[in-house]
């Protein structure tokens, strides 16, 4: 079913819009959720409460034209909630891996987790991702939204894991360098 269709159902309070959900994005939105959690059970229940908070935000929202990454942002920031409460005191190595390239590139007086909250930092990074080549930008999103390995991600698209790891780095740099231009960071 079109994604149109679906927000309609939402819109009109019908059920069948989490069913129709669950068909065409539960399986992507599972396997986001689990590159997070790193558990099966953490991950379907963050996955069921994004269809219960889709159904509370549409309306207001009607994202006819971004369903997937609209519960796609939902999904992440569920898991990451559920991934900090059950870490509160531990630094897992996965996350920590992903946190710590980024925190080369926008290292600041607050981690990096509450940096990207601030809307200057959120909005010249949109920029900078725009700006980019769709390739990798893709690549980036794939690394640091979607949190997907580098293996995977190298196998996507048939590159060796050191070409994956140059690029990314690369991108960061570059990132870093549009944030000091930007003001953001010294």
């Amino acid at each position: 079913m079109e994604d149109e269709r679906i927000v309609d159902l939402y819109l009109n309070r019908d059920e069948d819009a989490i069913e129709q959900t669950q068909l065409k994005y539960g399986k992507r939105l599972h396997v986001l959720s689990k590159r997070i959690v790193y558990d099966e059970g953490a991950a379907e229940e963050c996955v069921n409460d994004t269809y219960l908070k889709a159904w509370n935000s549409i309306p207001p929202h009607e994202p006819r034209n971004y369903l997937y990454a609209f519960l796609a942002r939902i999904t992440r920031g569920l898991s990451l909630d559920v991934y900090r409460k059950n870490h509160a005191k531990k630094r897992q190595t996965h996350m920590t891996v992903i946190t710590d390239e980024l925190d080369i590139c926008i290292k600041g007086s607050n981690t990096t987790i509450e940096m990207l909250d601030e809307r200057n930092l959120k909005l010249a990074i949109n920029a900078f991702l725009e700006n980019l080549p769709k390739e990798k930008r893709i690549v980036f999103m794939k690394r640091y939204w979607f949190m997907e390995s580098i293996k995977s991600i190298a196998e996507e698209f048939g590159y060796t894991q050191s070409k994956v790891k140059t690029n990314l780095m690369r991108t960061r740099n570059s990132l870093r360098e549009h944030l000091i231009k930007e003001g953001l960071f010294d």
